[in-house]
């Protein structure tokens, strides 16, 4: 049975995990596009929406992208979107990447490690639009 959404404030925050296959790669030294992490950044706004409002809203736009480091396959990313500011319709959230794990092909083929701390690879700053609440 759903329940209904409890309304958006300020601090909310959604997360979501994804390993990034080799079959994603895009560039040579098995980098990935910058619209990857975009796309992520679409699904867990998405959630958030649904979360806050009970609709999978719609992205406006974003005010600001940096990508500060590359993404690669076999990577682990968690990308987070936290809401900073709630207008009547509008939602601002700061969107960030960070790679968790990463491979590390130098030492086998299935090696990997945890990264700690996590690498910021990307943040933005995006709004969303939701209906109005009846």
């Amino acid at each position: 049975m759903s329940t209904p959404a409890p309304g958006a404030t300020v601090g909310q925050t959604v997360t979501h995990r994804r390993y990034v296959s080799h079959h994603e790669a895009h560039y040579g030294g098995s980098l990935l596009d910058g619209a990857f992490v975009l796309g992520l950044f679409g699904d867990v706004a998405t959630e958030m929406c649904l979360r806050t409002d009970g609709d999978e809203g719609l992205l406006a736009g974003y005010s600001s992208v940096a990508f500060q480091a590359p993404v690669r396959a076999g990577d682990v990313v968690e990308v987070t979107a936290t809401i900073t500011r709630v207008g009547t319709r509008s939602r601002t959230l700061d969107l960030r990447a960070w790679v968790c794990c990463r491979s590390a092909p130098e030492v086998s083929d299935s090696a990997g490690c945890v990264l700690d701390p996590p690498l910021l690879v990307v943040q933005a700053t995006a709004d969303v639009v939701v209906p109005a609440r009846p």
